[in-house]
């Protein structure tokens, strides 16, 4: 097979390329401080059981702490805020229950809106209801 000149020429350019674009798109390894969970309901309750057990799970298989923090009060709004208000930078988690959610159709005036500021991460927990 004859390789015309031109395409030697692309072909090469792209072999000596590709050290330096591998090197650039190298990303970060995730965590690298510890990471905030935040619950917005008092300590004891089963969100903070989920966050807790999830928490340690992550810690174990990621080597690094994960920190449950509990923001009681308002149905979860005060605790959505600060996690709103932090850098996104995927070091503050926000574990979210139903009242996040049905507070954003309760609340006229909230200072964020819960759709367009929170970005689902991972669904830790199914709820199965049956109506008969």
């Amino acid at each position: 097979m004859k390789l015309p000149r031109r395409q030697f020429l692309h072909f090469a350019a792209s072999a000596a390329a590709l050290p330096a674009v591998s090197r650039m798109a190298r990303a970060q390894t995730y965590p690298t401080r510890p990471v905030r969970i935040i619950v917005g309901f008092a300590a004891g309750g089963p969100t903070d059981l989920y966050a807790r057990l999830i928490g340690q799970w992550l810690a174990e298989r990621l080597g690094r702490p994960f920190l449950i923090e509990n923001r009681p009060g308002a149905g979860g709004n005060i605790a959505t805020e600060s996690v709103v208000n932090a850098a996104a930078d995927g070091y503050t988690l926000l574990l979210v229950a139903a009242a996040n959610t049905i507070n954003a159709t309760l609340y006229d005036n909230l200072n964020y809106t819960f759709i367009r500021d929170i970005a689902p991460v991972a669904g830790i927990c199914v709820l199965f209801t049956s109506w008969r």
